[in-house]
């Protein structure tokens, strides 16, 4: 073996392979949530992690849930929508179901904020559904 330290370009190529395995070993929720974080600031979004009660917003994440849970005897969709810092409920009164929302699906939603047992909720808001995949 020779004393000779390796040039830079070498230790270069080292530190990029490690960093990309350490990507690759991160928790894919991490790698999605920062993807998130990104997509709400580039689309000049609100965070949901910075919402507060009665503000009205404009927010954009994706559906981790959808089920149909009545509401006193009337039908109720709720969905939850994550954005990488913190999850909200959305609502839709009198809605058994609707086309295009579903688990997965990306979404802009805008409306006021309200706050029921601790959670943010999103009532009957205006929305608009983000393409699939990369179209």
């Amino acid at each position: 073996m020779s004393a000779v330290p390796r040039s830079g370009k070498q230790s270069g190529r080292l530190r990029r392979m490690l960093g990309r395995l350490a990507d690759i070993t991160a928790a894919p929720e991490d790698l999605d949530s920062e993807e998130l974080r990104e997509e709400a600031e580039n689309t000049g979004c609100t965070r949901i992690g910075d919402c507060r009660d009665r503000q009205i917003v404009t927010v954009t994440g994706t559906l981790r849930t959808v089920t149909l849970r009545p509401r006193a005897g009337v039908p109720a969709l709720e969905a939850e929508l994550f954005d990488g810092t913190a999850a909200l409920d959305v609502v839709w009164l009198g809605r058994r179901s609707i086309v295009g929302i579903e688990p997965g699906r990306k979404l802009i939603a805008s409306g006021r904020i309200s706050m029921s047992h601790g959670r943010r909720v999103l009532f009957n808001p205006k929305y608009e559904l983000r393409p699939l995949g990369r179209e």
